[in-house]
Order: structure tokens, then C-alpha cells, then sequence
């Protein structure tokens, strides 16, 4: 048995929120699993064990919440994330089908026609911001329509996905801040009726399977926010960073722009650089021997999907470097298991609409100095100066 690594190391600081991978990489070498003692919880940092974690919700339960602090698990109790089967599988079953390969063929001609008109609408004006003008705007119309909120609701959701997973971090005075915004989201959401949503759309659904019995009517609210602050911030955060990503690596995109075939493979890659979600805890329900660490029933553990989407044991000594034409499949941005991101697909194919539409149009980026958005689980950007150049 392995010797436990204590640390004081602080994953939640603004310099480690702006970079974290150094630290990251402090954690993957000291140790298969690490304490952190200043918040009292576990991490672990390397690929394989994080995975391995992630598959096993037996061991590492969801079902006593996945926040650092009390009150956001409190507030959250009832999301599908913070569930176990057999109920997950139930609250998770009631949109498979709207979210299933076959209907979001149904959808893949419209999404690419609204990426069309917005790539076409900021080429067009040669200087935008990659963040609030394409990254934030495309995802935003298209989750509201589908889940059947209206349109004015935008910059309010935007808010709120913020806010739900900066109120999942440890008790800090960005956590605290938070709260207030998570609740207005489920406050808003518990005065919706059935009534006030399109006929088919997502949110309609929900409210139809409460009315039929197959879930309980209090999972009708979490299960819309679940929907509502999970369905933008991957694609959000994804696309801003490819943009980055392209203007530093312009061979990448002319590579891209001569095999569109290349468009799935890209990304992954960027969702495995810059994993939106950086991560998420669970529970363990017994002793747990990681990698020869013992790690005791009753502990909270972060599953750092962050640093196991860098660690070089995986991805090998160039894990820090971007290539669209790595085989980054199995990358954990979306998480692995049973808790495995629901709506993946949808979010690669509002990532493929949009690169898609700008390969058609850009030859080449350049990019202003980025301004980092420090959130406690999301990394992602919150402006991005960007000139195109057409051709």
C-alpha cells in the first residue's frame, strides 16, 4: 500500500483557475490519488483511474450530490447527475429518445442552416468576438428552442449555467455569489406549467412524463435545469476554444479546410484540450484501493477530467499539444459510464455546424489577447477578439 499524498495545493484560486494544468500535473505525479487538505477531498488527476472511477457508481456514488459544499448539493438534489441508477436511468430515459442518432438527424439540416446564417452574419463584418457573437450565440438558440423556452430568456440562461456549476465549487466567495442565481433558475422553472412550452419540445416532454407517472413531479425541475445549464456550456466553451486554437495553429485549420472528414476528430481534440468541464465529484461508498492508495469509505473525490484529458501516460509526451489528427475518441470531456453526457451528441453536431460553416468561408484567423472566464468547474473563455480573413 501506497503512502498517502497530502497537499495543500488550491485548485480554486484565480491563478489556478487561469491555468490549472501545472498544478494538474503536480497531482498526476505525486500520486494515483491525492488529498487535498484545504478543502478536505481527494482527487484524482490520471487518465486510467479517473475513467475507471467514472464507470464504477457503485463505488463512487453520485447520489449524495456532486458540489463541494452543502447548500449547492442541497439545491441540486434530483439532478440526473446527482442520481444513481435505478431512478437515473428513469430521469435519464425520458429524452433518450429526442436525443437518440435518429432524431438528431431529424435536426442536423436546421442547426446547419442556423450556423450558416450566423457564420455568414460575423465573417461578414471581418472583426467580432468569438465568444458572446458565435461561441455563446448559436448554442443559446438552439437549446432554448428545443427545450421550448423563449427567445428573450437567452442572456438569463447564459447566467444561470454560469452560475450552476460556479455554485458546485468549494464554500469561496465565488461559490457564495453564485447561489443567488441558482435558485432565481429553479424558482423560474417551478412556476412553468406544461402548458407554457411548444408540444414536443424537450421541456414538454418532461412535464408529459410527471402527468403519465414516470417520474415524480418533483423531478420536473431539476431535470429542466439539467437540460437548461448542461446543454450550452460544452458548446459554448468548445467552439470559442477551437477558435483560439485555429488562429495559434493555422496550419491545423488549413488542414481541416482540405479534409472536412477531419471535423469530428478536431473536435475532440478540443474538447480534450480545453475540457469544458473540468470536473466533478462523487462519494465512495467503501474502501477503494487506487492504484495501491487507499482511499476510505465517506471520502468525496474530484474526478479531474481536466488533467486526465492531459496525462501523458494516455495521450503520450505531446499530451499538451494540439493535432486534429490524433485519435482523441476517448477522451473524458463528456464524462464516462452511466453519468456519460446525455446530450454529446447534439453538442458535436452544433460543434461540426459551426466549423463546418466557417470552413467554408475563412481561410485564416487572428486573434486578440483572450480574456479568461474563471468559473470553479467550467473553463472556457469570455471574449476572444477575432479578425477573419476570407478566401
Amino acid at each position: 500500500m501506497t503512502a498517502v499524498v497530502e497537499t495543500e495545493l488550491d485548485l480554486f484560486s484565480d491563478e489556478a483557475l487561469a491555468d490549472p494544468y501545472p498544478l494538474y500535473r503536480r497531482i498526476r505525479d505525486a500520486a494515483p490519488a491525492v488529498r487535498l487538505d484545504r478543502y478536505g477531498v481527494w482527487a484524482l488527476g490520471r487518465y486510467e483511474d479517473v475513467r475507471a472511477a467514472l464507470n464504477d457508481w457503485q463505488t463512487f456514488t453520485s447520489a449524495e450530490g456532486v458540489a463541494l459544499n452543502p447548500a449547492s448539493r442541497a439545491t441540486t438534489g434530483g439532478l440526473i447527475i446527482a442520481t444513481d441508477p435505478p431512478y437515473h436511468d428513469v430521469l435519464r430515459g425520458v429524452l433518450t429518445e429526442k436525443l437518440s442518432p435518429r432524431a438528431l438527424r431529424v435536426l442536423r439540416g436546421g442547426l446547419e442552416e442556423q450556423a450558416r446564417v450566423l457564420v455568414d452574419a460575423v465573417v461578414d463584418r471581418g472583426e467580432f468576438d468569438a465568444v458572446a457573437d458565435l461561441a455563446r450565440a448559436f448554442p443559446v438558440q438552439v437549446v432554448l428552442e428545443l427545450i421550448g423556452l423563449p427567445a428573450q430568456l437567452a442572456d438569463r440562461a447564459l447566467a444561470w449555467a454560469d452560475a450552476a456549476f460556479n455554485a458546485g465549487g468549494p464554500d469561496v466567495p465565488r461559490t457564495r455569489e453564485a447561489m443567488p442565481l441558482l435558485e432565481d433558475q429553479f424558482a423560474y422553472l417551478a412556476k412553468m406549467h406544461k402548458e407554457d412550452l411548444v408540444e414536443g419540445s424537450f421541456g414538454w416532454v418532461i412535464f408529459d412524463a410527471a402527468d403519465r407517472g414516470v417520474i415524480a413531479r418533483d423531478s420536473v425541475v431539476p431535470l429542466m435545469s439539467a437540460y437548461v445549464t448542461a446543454g450550452l456550456d460544452t458548446t459554448i466553451n468548445a467552439i470559442s476554444a477551437g477558435v483560439r486554437y485555429f488562429a495559434e495553429h493555422p496550419d491545423q485549420w488549413r488542414m481541416l479546410r482540405e479534409d472536412r472528414s477531419l471535423i469530428p476528430s478536431a473536435f475532440n481534440e478540443i474538447v480534450r484540450m480545453e475540457s469544458p468541464l473540468q470536473w466533478f465529484s462523487r462519494v465512495t461508498t467503501r474502501d477503494v484501493d487506487v492504484d495501491g492508495v487507499v482511499i476510505p469509505a465517506g471520502q468525496r473525490v474530484l474526478m479531474l477530467y481536466g488533467s486526465a484529458n492531459r496525462d501523458e501516460r494516455k495521450w503520450g509526451p505531446d499530451a499538451d499539444a494540439f493535432d486534429i489528427r490524433r485519435d482523441a475518441m476517448d477522451h473524458i470531456a463528456f464524462g464516462s459510464g452511466v453519468h456519460g453526457c446525455a446530450g454529446q451528441g447534439l453538442a458535436r453536431m452544433e460543434g461540426a455546424a459551426v466549423f463546418s460553416a466557417l470552413a467554408d468561408r475563412v481561410a485564416s484567423f487572428s486573434v486578440g489577447e483572450p480574456r479568461r472566464r474563471l468559473n470553479n468547474r467550467i473553463r472556457g473563455l469570455a471574449e476572444l477578439p477575432t479578425t477573419v480573413f476570407v478566401g
